[in-house]
């Protein structure tokens, strides 16, 4: 398996230099030469299948530059914790990511691509620096899947004022070689200033530069594995005969987790189809309704970690479906759920079922239940869970009027002490930080 660049102006690579990169050199992403069939023993498994097993034939798919045993190894050390599928009401279900170190599904990619990284530097003499645009979760897994790796720095940029206080709190306060960089913009700012040190060859070649962003396919492709892991176990659920495919709603911020649930379809994992649950940050569903794709500021919303308004992993979508609106729209349906709406889904589902909603997964079962309401659903749909709602107790707060216990790992980082570096959205004070 080779991996392209998006523009394809840059050489085909192994996964070890995709890796390695993050970026092409073109500065566009890479993607898969092709999307790989769900190996035989994925599509009629005899006999129920563990979340490692399965997702090491997934990744074996896509990672030939790894031996199968190393790679099992891997998986094994990263998959360390349950991944849930939950019957929340009716026909709906909730595939919970969120058990994972730092409660957010964002632990899946970010524990396997350090693992990945520290297997190949294992036999080389060399360092590596990770720099990391976050606005929320992803700052917090890749600081937390990172921590303590021999031979990596990591640089984790956030917008200040702009994620919760325990996400911040979660990436902040490990210190040794987890630096957070906080800056003074919006995500997308940070994202601009990583993605600009990433062409920028001297800082490459001085640091030996990569990012842990899901622009990284380190993080992107084991997501993949979630998403058969779901189709099976509810296929197992269904029973096997005359079982419907369900459909998933993904809570869609940079696109990332979507590229990957609609990579598991084009494997063959039985999946009807998808709605992409934006806020209001709409983009996407605005590129749905015109076929013009507009990015512009983002704004700032309930749920934080899907404030984006230039949705990288986009490119990675229109490059599958080779930038044809119609081509995807039979796939994809994308819609915008509103702060209120927000607010009411959790207190909805709360008296409904008991069931305490963060804000993003909130976000989906929202798109879910209109697309009920208007008959646009199958028989049964499962929302990705992207995090825990002990994460957001502002928010579940405002909803339900009363704040749940902290979970014991974030009282332990509330305890902790800030350690960051305040700089301005200017590129020049990042390259000179990362240069010194």
């Amino acid at each position: 398996m080779r991996f392209r660049s998006v523009r394809g102006e840059s050489p085909d690579v192994q996964f070890r230099e995709a890796l390695f990169r993050g970026l092409a050199p073109d500065g566009s992403l890479y993607v898969p030469e092709i999307i790989p069939p769900l190996p035989g023993m994925l599509r009629d498994p005899s006999s129920p299948l563990q979340l490692p097993d399965i997702a090491t034939e997934v990744l074996s798919a896509y990672i030939d530059d790894i031996p199968l045993a190393e790679l099992r190894t891997i998986v094994q050390e990263a998959f360390s914790f349950p991944i849930p599928l939950v019957k929340l009401d009716g026909d709906l279900y909730l595939l919970e990511l969120f058990h994972g170190p730092t409660l957010a599904f964002k632990d899946v990619g970010a524990r396997f691509m350090a693992r990945a990284l520290s297997y190949f530097l294992r036999t080389q003499e060399q360092k590596l620096t990770i720099a990391v645009a976050t606005s929320g979760d992803t700052g917090s897994a890749v600081a937390h899947g990172f921590y303590n790796v021999p031979n990596i720095s990591v640089y984790v940029f956030y917008p200040s004022g702009k994620i919760s206080p325990l996400q911040e709190q979660q990436m902040t306060t490990l210190g040794g070689n987890i630096h957070a960089i906080e800056i003074d913009g919006t995500f997308d700012d940070c994202q601009d200033l990583v993605k600009r040190a990433l062409t920028d060859s001297d800082v490459v070649r001085v640091r030996n530069l990569t990012t842990a962003n899901s622009i990284n396919l380190g993080r992107l492709i084991p997501q993949i594995t979630y998403y058969v892991w779901a189709g099976l176990l509810f296929r197992e659920r269904a029973g096997r005969s005359g079982a419907v495919s369900p459909m998933f709603v993904v809570p869609s911020g940079n696109f990332g987790n979507l590229t990957a649930a609609v990579y598991a379809k084009h494997m063959g994992c039985a999946i009807s189809s998808f709605i992409s649950a934006s806020n209001a940050n709409d983009v996407v569903p605005e590129y749905f309704r015109t076929g013009v794709f507009r990015p512009r500021p983002s704004l700032q919303t309930y749920s934080n970690a899907m404030d984006v308004g230039n949705p990288s992993n986009f490119a990675r979508l229109e490059s599958l479906y080779r930038k044809n609106p119609l081509q995807m729209k039979r796939d994809i349906t994308a819609v915008s759920i509103s702060d209120s709406e927000t607010i009411d889904e959790i207190r909805r589902t709360h008296e409904r079922t008991g069931y305490v909603l963060d804000p993003h997964t909130a976000v989906g079962v929202a798109a879910a239940r209109n697309a009920a309401a208007r008959g646009s659903s199958p028989a049964a749909t499962i929302v990705t869970a992207t995090a825990h709602p002990g994460k957001f107790p502002e928010v579940v707060g405002r909803a339900l009027g009363t704040i749940a216990p902290l979970p014991e790992q974030l009282q332990q980082a509330m305890q902790r002490p800030k350690q960051s570096i305040r700089l301005p959205a200017v590129y020049a004070e990042v390259r000179s930080l990362l240069l010194s």
